[in-house]
Formats: structure tokens, sequence, C-alpha cells
């Protein structure tokens, strides 16, 4: 998008998101954003054709809405297509039949023997011998995850130290580590274990480690030549995440002066000089993945509704296309529950008119023994449609995929450090993600990807590469974890990509004012107990604060309300009503979004954790589960750092206190129309509708995180008196910051803290 670019060539994520929606605006209604009228007539359209019309009837018309380019993807495919021909049908089918007599684990080592990378099983290991460091190419589906690491176990390699692997997504590491345990026949959690953040899977016995690039970064902090590995592999790469990009300067630290640990690099993209070039020119080892030819469909037009667009191809291509099962990416889970409803809803009208669509979400928050539905064979006569993230991008591989529908979104954060303000942003994705996504339909035979967007606009508008997380996010994190592990010399850390100056500075400014480091960028004691939580900055903060108002018992469980994210309450579409109502019942006096939180903790707790409670409540039973599971560990860290639990929970402002102290950077005043203003950066922000405070409007206002979906919105929001600021943060507000408002509102005669909404 040229329109995204400032005038020194920098892309402006803030702009590029608007460019990307200008595009969806109706000329014809005066330029303003209404997507709903054409959205209606073309879903009608679109119903019509997809109830009425069956078979060979409905070709031409796929053809007439699609644009249909072929992918020559020649250079890639030869040689796997290649080793796919070897085998007749006539032998493939006797195969299978012996397969069946076989035992699972029996099974399991046969499907080992037919993936990509077992013929390069013995080069693989000669080159990881060879040299310390290896860049690995190879498509996803090749193998490289489960395989690599069960190579190098059987080649002795766990006789001297575990073997690391680390994904960029949690739900990889999860399930990983549960297949690759059903491969070598081991229980999940002794040989073969997952640690995420919050969630350790790994005993004594565990040799293959599977984890998020997040906890091998923590382990630097007590292990930081990581003595107890041989070897360490830094999977998917080329997602280029913010942990991903400082582990690749820690290991490549560590590789010089531990020339016995192996140091693997896999990617999935072809993409891999650039990690050659880090490594000091590391050689590459490439291995085919993809086998078949991928045929791409654009729209014509661009869609007013993606997510509408993305259910109604799934019903054409269920009635017209051949079988093969469908996936389709979302930016998370919220689009994903609204499309499985919305799916359930027309597939049920349509009733036996169509054969059977089996709907498997997969994202983060999902019970694990649903995540796995998605590897689950489709019976014969039926589709199955797996509604993704961008996870099963490159994190999981899926068989039996032959039509992807990619609406060209992804969920992204943006940082600006001129204000300060983090966003998490619905953005248009880049090329190399396309083409990742249209990859997955070609994996068990020639697949179809339809675009949910013009070919023009993947020429023009998409970026080749996705900017590295490290170029657009907040890093004080990154800081606080480097300058912990005594790395203070933040402008010469051997990045691969180097964040803004700007961003670095803007780092600094927050630990500052958050008191972890002195004036000359050095670790406080406060600092050091905020470190070994493995929480953001601010909120470590608030649980390093709540030792002196003396509520740290209320703390740590609003902390571990707010990290399990916006998946506690759920609306389901028959009982919305009763679903807000029983919501609301916990705001009872306007207390808050953040105490509210803590209600819900207390009262799950005093009927003993009871499931019941959570269903006639219309909260997650999984997302308390696992807040529990959060407390209890940040319960731990308490004592690490010598914090001792006390409660406070009859005094609110206490706990409102503690808040401020982790989040005062966060704080908004109240305008006359409603909207607020930033106070330290001035910027026009909202309450967020499912904000219990909503429909008050508080004068003053801190809160967690801000989202930007139609407007800027404030999530997690609580009232706080405007003195508490100079009070709590005298080194960052000043009287007169809070002063003048605080006069003009008593000129006026207006109260102090609240007001109900217009």
């Amino acid at each position: 998008m040229p329109e995204a670019y400032d005038q020194e060539g920098v892309v402006n994520q803030e702009k590029r998101f608007s460019v990307a929606v200008q595009r969806y605006r109706d000329i014809g209604a005066g330029d303003k954003m209404n997507p709903f009228a054409e959205q209606e007539a073309w879903e009608e359209h679109q119903i019509g054709k997809a109830t009425l019309k069956y078979g060979s009837k409905n070709k031409k018309q796929i053809s007439d809405d699609y644009q249909f380019v072929f992918e020559d993807q020649i250079d890639f495919i030869k040689a796997s297509v290649m080793d796919g021909d070897n085998i007749d049908n006539e032998e493939a089918a006797e195969l299978l039949e012996k397969s069946r007599a076989k035992s699972a684990l029996e099974k399991l080592q046969e499907d080992r023997k037919t993936l990509p990378i077992y013929s390069y099983r013995d080069d693989l290991l000669k080159a990881i011998e060879d040299h310390q460091v290896l860049v690995i190419v190879g498509e996803t589906g090749s193998g490289k995850t489960t395989q690599i690491p069960q190579y190098l176990h059987e080649a002795g390699y766990t006789k001297r130290g575990k073997i690391g692997c680390t994904q960029p997504r949690r739900v990889a590491a999860m399930s990983v580590a549960a297949r690759v345990s059903q491969e070598m026949g081991v229980k999940l959690g002794h040989e073969v274990g997952y640690s995420i953040r919050f969630e350790d899977c790994t005993s004594e016995q565990t040799v293959l480690k599977y984890m998020t690039d997040g906890m091998l970064l923590r382990e630097f902090l007590g292990e930081p030549d990581l003595e107890s590995y041989s070897v360490v592999m830094v999977d998917e790469a080329h997602e280029r995440t913010l942990s991903t990009d400082i582990l690749f300067g820690l290991v490549k630290d560590i590789s010089r002066f531990r020339p016995d640990l192996k140091l693997l690099i896999s990617s999935a993209t072809l993409d891999a000089e650039k990690f050659s070039d880090y490594f000091d020119a590391a050689p590459i080892f490439k291995i085919p993945g993809r086998r078949y030819p991928v045929e791409i469909h654009y729209t014509k037009a661009p869609e007013a509704d993606y997510l509408d667009a993305a259910i109604v191809t799934v019903l054409q291509i269920h009635v017209t296309q051949e079988p093969g099962d469908i996936l389709v990416f979302f930016t998370g889970q919220e689009e994903i529950e609204t499309a499985e409803e919305i799916l359930k809803s027309r597939t049920r009208g349509l009733g036996t008119k169509i054969a059977e669509l089996i709907i498997c979400p997969i994202y983060a928050n999902l019970p694990t023994e649903l995540q796995a539905k998605i590897f689950e064979p489709t019976p014969e006569g039926a589709r199955k449609v797996v509604l993704a993230t961008n996870i099963a991008e490159t994190s999981l591989t899926i068989d039996g995929i032959k039509y992807v529908i990619d609406p060209g979104f992804c969920k992204m954060k943006s940082y600006n450090p001129r204000t300060g303000m983090e966003s998490l942003l619905v953005a248009p994705i880049s090329k190399a993600s396309a083409n990742q996504r249209a990859g997955r339909s070609g994996r068990t035979g020639p697949g179809k990807c339809f675009r949910l967007y013009t070919a023009y606009n993947y020429q023009n508008d998409l970026e080749d590469n996705t900017i590295p997380e490290i170029q657009r996010t907040n890093l004080a994190n990154v800081v606080l974890t480097l300058k912990s592990l005594g790395i203070h010399d933040l402008l010469n850390f051997d990045f691969m990509d180097p964040p803004p100056s700007e961003a670095l500075l803007k780092a600094l400014e927050l630990l500052f004012a958050l008191s972890a480091l002195n004036k000359l960028g050095e670790l406080t004691k406060v600092g050091r107990r905020m470190a070994e939580f493995p929480l953001d900055p601010m909120l470590s903060k608030t649980i390093v604060a709540s030792d002196t108002y003396k509520c740290s018992d209320e703390i740590i469980s609003i902390a571990a309300m707010l990290s399990v994210g916006n998946s506690i309450f759920y609306r389901p579409k028959d009982k919305q009503v009763h679903a807000d109502n029983a919501r609301m019942n916990f705001h009872t006096g306007n207390v808050g979004d953040h105490i509210a939180l803590l209600k819900v903790y207390n009262s799950w707790k005093e009927t003993n954790f009871s499931t019941q409670w959570c269903y006639e409540n219309y909260i997650q039973v999984r997302s308390m589960k696992r807040a529990r599971d959060i407390r209890d560990q940040l319960e731990g860290l308490l004592e690490r750092v010598e914090i001792e639990v006390t409660s406070n929970d009859n005094d609110l402002e206490a706990i409102k206190k503690a808040i401020t102290s982790g989040f005062f950077p966060h704080s908004a005043r109240l305008q006359k129309n409603g909207s607020y203003r930033t106070v330290k950066h001035p910027q026009t922000v909202h309450i967020h509708p499912s904000s219990g405070l909503a429909q008050v409007l508080p004068r003053w206002v801190v809160y967690h995180e801000l989202v930007l979906t139609t407007k800027e919105y404030m999530r997690q929001v609580i009232e706080l008196k405007p003195e508490w600021l100079v009070e709590i943060a005298p080194h960052y507000y000043q009287l007169k910051d809070v002063e003048d408002w605080i006069k003009r509102m008593i000129k006026l005669g207006c109260p102090m803290h609240t007001r109900p909404a217009d």
C-alpha cells in the first residue's frame, strides 16, 4: 500500500489499516462505512446459489465469481511429485490395507516413514553432526517439527542433555508434544513434555521438550548457558515473533562459548539466506514438502464482509466441489465462534439436501480434547471444515485439506512509540502469509485456494513479508528481560532486525517510570522483583505494589483473570439477555472491570470451584480453571520475591491504588462528548461496550489495554480519583495535570467521580 508509508518511507501501521478499510467503503453511501446493503444483497444471492443449485449446474457460476490463476510451482514441486509418483494407486491401496491390520503404534511408525523428511534422515543427521549451527528449510507438513527431535534422540543426542524445540504458539507446543509422545509410545509429560506460560507438563525424565519461545527466554534467567540442553531447535523462525528475535541473539552468543551445543534454526519459507547470514553463513539444509499444484482463485471485487463471504464460500464449495476438507482462516476466537454458529444454523436449514459438514474450530482457548478433533479422519460421505487462526498457516498440519479459504486478514500488534499506545488490530496479511495459507491445500492432492480479495489487492496492497514483531510492538518486556540477563548495551545487542531506537527509548522511559530502572538504566530491587513474573511489566508492577497496599491476595486473582484474556464470559446466541444480566450482576455498584473479575473468581472459589455455577452464570469453565492454575503459580512467585500473601478485600480503594501503581500511564479523563482523552499523550479513546462502566462513564479511569476495532477502545477499566495519580506517580504526573481539571469541575458544580451516561 503506497498510501501507508510516511515521508521517511516507514510503514505506518495505523495508516495501513485505514487504507485497507478504505477499500471496503461504499462510495454510493456518501463514503460512510456501510457494508450492510452490499453484504445483504450479496448474501441473499449467494445463499440462493448455495441452497438451490448443486453439482455440475453450478460450475459455471463458480468460474464467474472467481478469477482463476494457476500458480506455477514447478521449481519447488518437481522433486516432491517424482517422489509421490513412485507409488501407484494399487500399491497405495495395498499399503493402506496392510497398515489397517497393524497396532496403533506400528501405524504411527508407518506414517512417520511417509513424511517427506524421512528419506533425508541420514543426510540431515550427518549435516547436524558436521555443523554446530544449521538452518533447516522445510515446507509445513514435511515433518521437521515432529521428526527432527526424534531423529536426534534416536541418534543419542539426549544422552548428554535435553533437546529443546521452541514454537511461537502455545497450541502448537502442546499439540506437537502430544503427537510426538504418541509416536514414541510414551506418556505425555514423561520422556516428551511441553512448557508454556503458566503450564509445565515436564518431569525429570523429559528429554524432548517442546515450549513456547517465551519460555526458553525465561529459562535463560535461571540457566544463562543452557547447560542442560544438548540441542536447541528454534522452530517456525520465519514467524519472527518478539521472543524468537531475542532468542536469536542469545543462542548465537552462547553457541560461541558452548561448541558442544547444536543449534538448529527451522523455517517454513525459502527466505533462509537471511537466517544463514545472521548465523555467520551457517549452511542451509532443504527438505521438500508440498507435492501438488494449487489453483488460486480471486474474487472479482473486494468483499464488504469477509466473515460472511467465507461462510458462503464454504457452502459453495460443499455443494459444488468434489470431496476434500476445507480450511478457513479467521483472525481470532470471536470470529471463529460466530462463523461456527452461522454455519451450523445454515446447514441445519438445508437439512438432508446436502452431505454432512463437520465443523472443527481451532484456537488457543479451545479445550485440548476439542483441538484434537481437527486431526481425526473425516468419515466417508462427509466433509470437514476447519475454522482456524493463523496457527494453521505453519504451526499445525492437518491432513486431508483440499480447499483453503483466505479472507486476507490477521490480528496484529501495532505500537506507536510517539504516543506509547499499543493496539491489537485486524490488518491485511503479507504475500508470504497468503502463499503459506494457499500451500495448506496442496499436501495430499491437487488443491484450490479461494482468496476473498482481488488479484489487484494481492499484487499491490499486501506487503511482501510480515513486519517482524520487534519493529511494531512495545519493548518494555524485552528490555526488562535483557536487563535482568545482565545485557545493558541494548543499542548494540545483536538483533537480526534492530527495533526502532524510539521504541527502545520509550521502553526505558516506561520502566524508569515504573521504578524498575534507576537513572543509570540499571535494574532496581523493584525491577528485579518484576522480572520474576512472566507478565507485562505494568501488571508485574501492580503485583509488586500490592505488598504496600496489603492486598496481594486480591491482586494475583485479578492478574490471573486478566492473563486469561477476554474469554471469561460467553453469550449463547439464544440467551444473550440472560448472559448479559448474569455478567452485570458482578458489576453491581459500578465497581469497575478489575473488581468484577475479582468477584467472579471469589464467587467461583466459594462454590468450591463448581462447574454448575459456571454454567448458571455463563462463564467458561476452562478459562476459570486456567485462571486458577495461573493464580497458583503467581502465589508461588510471591514467596520467591518475598511478598507476603495479604488480603484486604473490603478495602476497594487499596486494590484500586495497587492497580493504578502499575497502570498509571494508562489514565484517561472524560470529555464533554462522552469520549475520553488520555492524560499523558493526548489521544481520543472510548470505553469498550463490554465494560461494566460503559454506561456509567466515570470522570477519570485507568485501563488495562487499548484495542482498535471501529474505534480505539479501552478494555478492562476502573475508576480512580485524579489525586491518586500525583500521590502514586509524582515523577510522572504534576499537580497541574489534575488541578486545573478539578478546579473546573468544582466551578461547574459537577460531582467528582461518576455520572450516568447521557
